[in-house]
């Protein structure tokens, strides 16, 4: 299928607004930025409110720990599917140019990109499900990885982002599809803190709220746009599928690169100088309806999906009582307090309390949430050396044997 281009007329007029700066700019300014502290003014000239924001995501403590978290293929050693890490930088790069064409910060982009997944789980989703099952029982409120993620930034490492960028980060949730993307203000701290709180006490609440730019809107978009055609790839690439598996062909390709280029093209087209994101009617029913084939053939039988509900999830189950009764009974040579809380406090931050200090519950949630895959595997068998519970992986040469 040949990949879409900009129309001519549009490209004629991108040309010449560009050259003579005639465009309507839509893009939020550094100088609007709000943060939660202040007496943190930035250089303009060479370190702009969002790219210090992007520092500081990319030198936080947990965003080492996307390198060895799941993206959706777990418990298997191949080098070539992707990674969470992997993730992240190519809803950058995809909401990048779609932000470049559309004349928008790409500072404000890229931090929300990078930071958007840096509090999900170990084990992808199925990690996410387990984890807000045992959060939910015990207390009652709910997990969601886009809501932790603005967390960690903001609340375990108080990193003194913007309220832009949380936000986007906040409400980038890929999992939920839109054909028009609209931001909703968001005006203060205490505004963000109220709609976080609805995402805890709320069911699906965390689906709902929307970043209140339209960079963080890119990034949404961009995120599922990252994953669409990758995860057909990644399938197709450990043999769990065939190319031919997938049953539909539409405008937006088959292969990964024909859907991304597709699906920006005709996001520019669509949304060049308007307050909102939008895909036509026709690339947004067949991203939907690529969605749903993406959950029949791949994520429903995800070779590692029932190793992890029978496997892994008592595992986690096991982690999460122990460390709670360590964290309650004050047991300080437990992980929770030496690998935990010890080590978040170490971290040199402005605190005005230290961590630790909250309900026992989200501190469990946090410490697992912080935790690659190795990682919850390594400190189960140190919390249960002889557990019954074993985790083996699909091994680089098994397809030889």
């Amino acid at each position: 299928m040949a990949k879409e281009q900009l129309s001519d007329a549009l490209s004629a007029r991108m040309e010449y607004e560009k050259a003579n700066r005639a465009f309507f700019d839509r893009s939020f300014p550094d100088s609007m930025a709000i943060r939660r502290f202040g007496g943190d003014k930035a250089a303009p000239v060479w370190r702009p409110n969002f790219a210090k924001d992007i520092d500081r995501i990319m030198y936080s403590p947990y965003y080492n720990r996307y390198t060895d978290k799941t993206q959706v293929f777990s418990l298997i050693k191949n080098d070539d599917i992707t990674r969470r890490s992997l993730h992240v930088q190519l809803v950058s790069r995809i909401a990048r140019t779609i932000g470049r064409a559309l004349n928008l910060n790409l500072d404000l982009i890229e931090a929300i990109a990078l930071g958007h997944d840096v509090g999900h789980t170990p084990f992808a989703h199925c990690g996410e499900v387990f984890l807000n099952d045992l959060y939910n029982k015990h207390t009652g409120r709910y997990f969601t990885h886009n809501i932790h993620s603005a967390r960690v930034l903001d609340q375990i490492f108080p990193l003194n982002l913007t309220l832009q960028t949380l936000s986007g980060i906040a409400g980038h949730n890929g999992e939920i599809e839109l054909a028009e993307y609209r931001p909703v203000p968001m005006d203060s701290f205490a505004d963000f803190e109220a709609e976080l709180e609805k995402c805890y006490t709320i069911p699906g609440y965390s689906n709902k709220i929307q970043p209140s730019t339209l960079e963080g809107n890119v990034v949404r978009i961009s995120d599922i746009i990252a994953y669409l055609g990758k995860d057909r790839q990644d399938a197709t690439n450990i043999q769990m599928v065939d190319h031919t598996d997938f049953p539909t062909t539409s405008v937006i390709g088959t292969i990964n690169s024909e859907i991304i280029n597709n699906l920006v093209v005709n996001i520019i087209e669509n949304s060049y100088g308007q307050p909102y994101i939008m895909l036509d009617e026709e690339h947004f029913k067949a991203v939907q309806s690529y969605k749903k084939e993406n959950y029949a053939v791949i994520y429903a039988n995800e070779p590692g999906r029932a190793i992890l509900k029978r496997v892994v999830e008592p595992m986690m189950q096991e982690i999460y009582e122990q460390l709670l009764a360590d964290l309650t009974g004050g047991v300080k040579y437990s992980p929770i307090f030496r690998h935990h809380i010890d080590y978040v406090n170490s971290q040199r931050y402005h605190r005005q309390t230290p961590y630790g200090v909250s309900e026992p519950n989200q501190i469990i949630v946090d410490y697992i949430a912080s935790m690659t895959d190795d990682y919850l595997i390594d400190l189960h068998h140190y919390l249960f050396p002889d557990s019954s519970y074993k985790v083996e992986y699909t091994g680089y040469f098994e397809d030889l044997d």
